[in-house]
């Protein structure tokens, strides 16, 4: 049986990380607090950002950009979207 999360973005219990995603007290932060599924759909959406406004993850600023950028998404904050992306169609 998975571990159950109440999930910051959607408000309700669900399905929880089987790890903290990164260390140290954010990691668990996010473990504690954020469902498998909003973490799934964050890690998607910073993969869209990097690849569509070319980020270069070697640079501080970038990483502090997706760092808030998270914590917005998964605040349900009003977040940046990647310009001119056009989703497939079904």
């Amino acid at each position: 049986m998975s571990r159950l999360v109440n999930c910051r973005k959607y408000g309700k219990e669900m399905p929880g990380l089987a790890l903290p995603p990164y260390p140290g007290p954010k990691g668990q932060e996010i473990y504690e607090t954020v469902s498998q599924q909003a973490w799934q759909e964050w890690q998607a959406l910073q993969t869209m950002l990097i690849n569509e406004k070319q980020l270069n993850l070697m640079e501080l600023d970038t990483r502090n950009y997706l760092q808030q950028e998270m914590e917005k998404f998964l605040n349900n904050e009003d977040y940046d979207k990647a310009e001119g992306y056009v989703p497939p169609a079904e």
